[in-house]
């Protein structure tokens, strides 16, 4: 059994190869084509993306009969794991590719031909068909194996006809020219294709080779690819993080903008999650692994794009079975072109034949069938690069359509933890009121607990020592700070150790009004302060619903939390609330905006949400880069911005008008040309420049999108 091949999970053999060569659908199509035609073969995938090929089949078909099928059809295949290059590692150079050599090596013969044509013209047609020959029998080879595995119609085959073609009517210096020409377009079209490759492949060269280990009490330098989850390393000052984790010791300001293009560096302190391939800043960091390297953020996206990509669109797949008829109709139209005016109007057979031979040139489904995954390919990558993770094309394509967006509340319109919001000293000062709560709530890791210390931090507010400090379950907190007996906790309870006085009472409702969780705070018996927290919407929550509006898209929030809450953060950023809601209920309001004629994308945390998520048009998840964020959902939000939620959709919108735009040049020039030829003002070697051109012309329309700002 080859290297290539293992067992899956059946007991059929599985066969993986690394195919290089291929450049657009097309291509797959002919591979997928002439392997599904081999005896035993049960299943084939084909990624362009990847340039992969994983075929399953009996246990009498080798490994090594589909490897040479497909290098027969002129592409490489090799097994995966010996030839892959390293992450991050470059490709071949192009001019180094064998296609390219081949155009070397083609247009140094025509060069000779003409020069030879000069020299000894009663030779001329003979140099130029040696030179032809030099470029189309590489050519012809493919065609003819293609056809033999199923693909008559191949652009292969359309050349060669037409290049014998032209030679058999005395058009040899053109036939040789057209031939050299297609060979450059070719070269043109991997270059792109490999460009377009190399933009999400690029994200795993952020990841750094080597990485600082903690072992036996030393630190040894070891490849950030060995690391394991649970094993810590240290990252000094300018160096990049070697894997996902968690700082287990320091604080420094850790540059995200290569991986979340965040422009301003984010502090990081024990317990905070870093990513690999940011930047640590100004302070060494111990980071505790969590991922190993296969599984980190970056490797993750990374591989989730690449079967994204293979992912067919719903404007994909209709375009390539337009393409089945399309190629074979124009071949029918050439041979009525070369044929029909001869026989019936008397027409040179020289000057329509020379025609037809054009028309099949320029009937190329090339620019065609690569208008539509290019600009998907590029739109799914660009979005992956800005933390924007869209599952497939057909995902890609129904955002365009999205009219209404349902946010959960917690964790996705908020930050997900509470915060302080207002401070009331009474007979007290804010800072004295902070600091005792401090004092109270020290060593506690409630979340209410850290908001009060986090805010006394940011303040500068002293957290004198605590004694006796005991957590009255459901209550509060009591203890002895500075000689005072403390009390801090909910207001019925504070109100059963103390009279509180109406102002105070009413200044408790006021608070609670606004969606916020009051505690009071008492001295000796006497009420100090009080203190009120609430989860807060995300600092970018309002531009990003507001982004949504202007794209014409409206927003509702859907929340388990009570409608209080749930209230006081919608109006702050002007959407309806649906609140105390279960699992079911929100998929019941998803259903019903359906109902009603709008296209929803439901965007949560993925889990408490799955429901909705599932019945929405598209499930968006938000998250850090977390397993849920990029595991469910068909898109997800790997940044948490609410911004993003709006940029996918423009996203969205952008690559749509790219394709429409590319469907445009492709039949566009192809339209010009055909009405062009038939009037006799142009012939071959503009033929194959409308061919080679408008292909290249939707590929580079595409790539665009890679430098789209959104």
């Amino acid at each position: 059994m080859s290297e290539a091949t293992t067992l899956d999970r059946t007991g059929s053999p599985l066969t993986r190869l690394r195919v290089s060569g291929m450049d657009c659908a097309s291509c797959a199509a002919k591979v997928e084509t002439a392997v599904r035609r081999l005896p035993g073969i049960e299943q084939v995938e084909v990624s362009v993306a990847t340039e992969t090929l994983t075929v399953r089949h009996d246990p009498a078909t080798s490994a090594g009969s589909i490897a040479a099928t497909v290098r027969g059809l002129g592409y490489g295949a090799e097994d995966p794991d010996a030839v892959a290059p390293e992450a991050g590692a470059p490709d071949m150079p192009w001019w180094r590719a064998p296609r390219a050599l081949l155009v070397f090596a083609c247009g140094a013969a025509l060069v000779l031909a003409y020069a030879v044509g000069r020299v000894a013209p009663a030779t001329e047609r003979w140099a130029f068909l040696a030179a032809m020959a030099v470029g189309l029998v590489p050519v012809a080879r493919r065609a003819l194996s293609a056809a033999r595995h199923g693909t008559p119609f191949s652009i292969e085959m359309l050349m060669t006809v037409a290049a014998v073609g032209a030679t058999v009517i005395g058009a040899t210096e053109e036939a040789a020219t057209v031939v050299f020409l297609f060979l450059v377009g070719e070269v043109l079209e991997g270059v792109a294709a490999g460009r377009a490759r190399a933009s999400i492949r690029g994200l795993t060269g952020l990841v750094p080779d080597t990485a600082l280990l903690e072992r036996d009490g030393a630190t040894v330098q070891v490849p950030a690819a060995s690391l394991r989850a649970g094993a810590t390393v240290l990252v000094r000052p300018g160096d990049r993080v070697p894997a996902d984790g968690t700082v287990a010791e320091g604080e420094s300001a850790v540059d995200e903008a290569p991986v979340t293009g965040e422009s301003v560096p984010k502090r990081k302190a024990s317990g905070d999650t870093v990513f690999a391939g940011t930047v640590n800043g100004d302070g060494a960091l111990r980071v505790r692994v969590t991922a190993a390297a296969r599984d980190n953020t970056i490797a993750r996206v990374v591989r989730l794009v690449e079967e994204a990509q293979d992912t067919k669109a719903p404007t994909e797949r209709l375009i390539d079975r337009f393409s089945k008829v399309y190629t074979p109709a124009v071949v029918a139209v050439a041979a009525l072109v070369a044929v029909v005016p001869p026989l019936l109007a008397g027409g040179s057979w020289g000057e329509w034949v020379y025609k037809g031979l054009a028309i099949l040139l320029i009937g190329c489904p090339c620019a065609l069938v690569i208008s539509t995954p290019a600009a998907i390919a590029a739109g799914l990558s660009a979005g992956a690069r800005r933390g924007l993770l869209i599952k497939g094309g057909a995902v890609l394509e129904r955002l365009a359509e999205v009219t209404q967006v349902a946010f959960d509340k917690t964790g996705t319109l908020t930050g997900g933890k509470p915060v302080v919001t207002d401070v009331v000293g009474i007979g007290r000062s804010e800072r004295d009121v902070l600091s005792l709560a401090g004092a109270l709530e020290a060593g506690s890791s409630h979340p209410l607990a850290r908001a009060v210390l986090t805010k006394a931090a940011e303040v500068g507010a002293p957290v004198p020592p605590a004694f006796g400090a005991t957590a009255l379950g459901g209550k509060g907190v009591a203890g002895k700070v500075g000689g005072l007996d403390l009390f801090l906790g909910s207001p019925r309870e504070a109100a059963a150790r103390t009279a509180l006085t109406g102002g105070q009472e009413a200044q408790v409702s006021e608070l609670q009004g606004e969606g916020k969780t009051v505690s009071v705070l008492l001295a000796d018996g006497v009420v100090a302060g009080l203190l009120s927290m609430r989860d807060e919407p995300r600092p970018d929550a309002k531009a990003g619903v507001d982004r949504l509006a202007a794209e014409g898209v409206g927003a509702v929030m859907l929340t388990g939390d009570n409608a209080r809450t749930a209230r006081a953060v919608a109006d702050a950023l002007g959407i309806e609330a649906f609140a105390e809601l279960l699992p079911e209920d929100k998929q019941r309001i998803v259903r019903g905006l359906q109902a009603g004629g709008a296209v929803v994308a439901k965007v949560g945390d993925g889990i408490n949400d799955a429901p909705a998520l599932a019945a929405a048009d598209v499930g968006i998840a938000m998250g850090g880069g977390a397993d849920v964020a990029l595991e469910t959902a068909d898109a997800a939000v790997l940044h948490g911005r609410v911004a993003d939620v709006a940029r996918m959709i423009e996203l969205s919108r952008r690559t749509l008008a790219n394709i429409r735009a590319n469907l445009a040049i492709a039949l566009g020039l192809k339209a010009v040309f055909l009405a062009t030829t038939v009037l006799g003002i142009t012939g071959l070697w503009p033929a194959i420049l409308a061919d080679t051109g408008a292909t290249v012309l939707v590929t580079a329309n595409a790539l665009r999108l890679l430098r789209m700002r959104v």
